[in-house]
């Protein structure tokens, strides 16, 4: 193994190669319904052990790729390599044996007795059972089955949410590149310093479409592309300005991969590996078939000094902004995924709660907490084309959710009511008035902060109040009312 090889500590005790082999192109050599030899593969994975990348990235759903790296395990032992592995369930209701057996079959393919580090990602945050289910992988964590617990495509509010309820992740992957700015402009890095969170960066290389192979090239044909790489990424391509923007960033790119004789992925890659928090790259490789290790090896010798920062950011910012925050282009449209859709990944969302009608007409959703039963209330009811939601605090089952953080609270509290309103066949978008009632003065700006991120777009009435709320270590409650439109009913 050499020592060129840059590591980080992503938890005490646990280090990784800062260029991570990333497997999901395994599913895209399989996905015409072949199969990818799984000795031959492992064999292909070798030398990148031997020269020090012995990190590799992969996921449930990536073909084979958990078998592959189960027989590179049992050919050279379980302490050589650092298997980061992902699972991502379908939408609806996960239960504990089901998340048991998920990770039983993943240390089954990968011929382990523990996950070095498991990812979830979750469809919909406001179904608030992922919650439930990070807290069944703590559970198969605290019994030595899981050795660290991370997230992948998680946005900044909901990494909030999930610190601050006592849940212990150490990372959170998440697309980031010189296309793709969104984990520092929406505040990913600050709160992963703060958290001491690893943040874990794919498409870097935006599926190869910033390399030298694209740079001066006609604008290709979208409609008949190699990869899945390549129709994910060229979605972001022209979410950033399009092929003319692209090429005017590539021709930066370049000259500051000549100023240091790299080349142009090195310059990408440590541009992101420079950013704060960020603990490695995640570099696809086509076992067998395409290889850059001794390109990526050359990334540990290059320091970009402050002309080639400066040029690059001067680049970056001519660019448009990806839409939303880290993971948004799985959740909410513009799907930047390869089919531009979530056809390939899900069926569909069902409701987060159940919805009943009763003789008087009206539908009623029930969420399940303490104070429902008790007082007799339902969460929201739709009279027609009309909503109304109960005042609403951070409480699922009988966990308050948050902590002591009133934004984490309140970015809960409105997946609830968005959950509520999903159940009754209505969106966050419906809204056209809010009520906020907080606690404690002094927490104004950190709840307005997030209704803004939440409705800005939608721009309902607002009345904020100072009150005294009923239940020990709420700092936020709110009520809302919807209306669907003529077009929605």
């Amino acid at each position: 193994m050499t020592d060129a090889i840059e590591r980080w500590d992503v938890a005490p005790g646990f280090s990784i190669s800062r260029v991570i082999t990333g497997l999901w192109q395994i599913a895209d050599m399989e996905r015409a319904g072949g199969s990818v030899d799984v000795a031959e593969a492992a064999s292909a994975m070798e030398p990148y052990v031997e020269a020090g990348f012995t990190a590799f990235d992969m996921a449930d759903h990536y073909g084979s790729a958990e078998e592959i790296a189960g027989e590179l395990v049992q050919r050279r032992g379980a302490d050589s390599v650092q298997l980061l592995t992902k699972w991502v369930p379908q939408p609806g209701p996960t239960r504990r044996e089901d998340v048991r057996s998920a990770i039983e079959l993943a240390l089954q393919r990968m011929r382990r007795d523990r996950i070095d580090l498991l990812q979830f990602h979750s469809w919909n945050y406001a179904d608030p059972g992922y919650l439930d289910t990070l807290l069944h992988l703590q559970e198969l964590k605290e019994e030595g089955l899981i050795r660290h617990l991370g997230l992948t495509n998680v946005d900044t509010p909901h990494l909030r949410i999930i610190i601050c309820s006592g849940i212990e992740v150490v990372s959170n992957q998440v697309c980031f590149s010189l296309l793709d700015q969104r984990a520092r402009l929406n505040g990913m890095t600050d709160l992963c310093q703060q958290h001491g969170i690893t943040l874990l960066a794919f498409g870097t290389l935006g599926g190869g479409f910033l390399t030298e192979r694209w740079i001066g090239q006609p604008e290709p044909d979208w409609e008949h592309l190699e990869t899945w790489s390549q129709m994910k990424y060229g979605r972001f391509v022209s979410a950033a300005g399009g092929w003319e923007a692209l090429q005017a960033l590539l021709r930066v790119v370049k000259t500051v991969a000549v100023r240091h004789e790299v080349s142009m992925a090195n310059v990408a890659c440590r541009y992101i590996l420079d950013q704060p928090a960020v603990g490695g790259v995640i570099l696809g490789a086509r076992l067998g078939i395409s290889e850059h290790r001794d390109d990526n090896t050359r990334l540990f010798d290059l320091a970009l000094d402050d002309l080639s920062q400066s040029e690059l950011d001067t680049a970056i910012a001519r660019l448009e902004p990806i839409p939303g925050d880290c993971g948004d282009e799985y959740r909410r449209p513009p799907f930047l995924t390869a089919s531009g859709d979530l056809s390939d990944h899900i069926e569909g969302l069902p409701p987060p709660y159940a919805a009943g009608t009763g003789i008087d007409g009206r539908t009623r959703v029930l969420t399940g907490t303490v104070w429902e039963d008790l007082a007799g209330f339902s969460r929201a009811v739709r009279v027609g084309d009309r909503i109304v939601v109960s005042g609403t605090t951070a409480t699922h089952g009988t966990r308050r959710i948050g902590g002591n953080d009133a934004e984490a609270q309140m970015h809960f509290v409105i997946d609830k009511i968005e959950g509520a309103l999903q159940s009754l066949g209505a969106r966050l978008d419906d809204v056209i008035r809010t009520r906020v009632y907080i606690n404690d003065s002094s927490d104004w700006e950190s709840v307005s902060r997030a209704h803004g991120d939440r409705f800005r777009h939608i721009g309902p009435a607002n009345t904020l109040v100072q009150a005294g709320i009923i239940g020990a270590g709420y700092l936020v409650e709110m009520e809302v009312e919807a209306w669907l439109a003529t077009d929605r009913r």
